[in-house]
């Protein structure tokens, strides 16, 4: 996404254990929040002038919280409890500069799932198996993904995993980025 709108940057990954935060917290939002928050101070670690964007998705169905599938055949239970519910994605993005948390946003979209058949289910792994096993909702909506869907109630690019234009406004208000 930022490299789409321009924005200059260097992948650097966090080494956060996920899983202690998340077993610590059970709202969506503070979730997504609170690991964006964390990865982007981690990073700063290593870079301790540099503005570091961090963010994380979130995905749960009925209060239930799903992590990114492990293999196929938790990617196919997924997709089958998925199926005819309401999927709210969440995602957050922060800036942290110098070890300090400046700015965060927090979003989240209702994605409407239609009723998925195991036929249907089997066919989209076929084609989407790996890449969508690296997504938390086992969908990348810019491909097949949006098949899964009868209506989508929110914002493109929280649903691709980071609320954009609220980072891009975030960083112009900052001169990281020119107004």
């Amino acid at each position: 996404m930022l490299d789409h709108a321009g924005v200059a940057y260097a992948a650097d990954p966090s080494s956060v254990d996920e899983g202690r935060i998340k077993a610590e917290l059970d709202d969506p939002e503070q979730i997504a929040e609170q690991l964006a928050a964390v990865k982007a101070l981690d990073v700063s670690k290593r870079h301790d002038r540099d503005w570091i964007i961090g963010s994380d998705s979130v995905v749960s169905v009925e209060g239930r919280l799903f992590d990114k599938p492990v293999d196929r055949d938790q990617a196919m239970e997924h997709l089958r409890f998925f199926s005819a519910r309401i999927m709210r994605l969440t995602s957050a993005v922060a800036i942290v500069q110098a070890g300090s948390v400046a700015w965060t946003h927090v979003e989240s979209a209702l994605l409407h799932v239609r009723t998925l058949s195991d036929r249907f289910i089997q066919d989209y792994l076929d084609a989407e198996w790996p890449d969508v096993g690296y997504c938390v909702g086992v969908f990348r909506l810019e491909g097949r993904g949006v098949q899964l869907f009868d209506r989508i109630d929110g914002d493109y690019f929280t649903i691709l995993g980071m609320p954009l234009l609220p980072l891009l406004g975030a960083l112009r208000d900052r001169e990281i980025i020119s107004s």
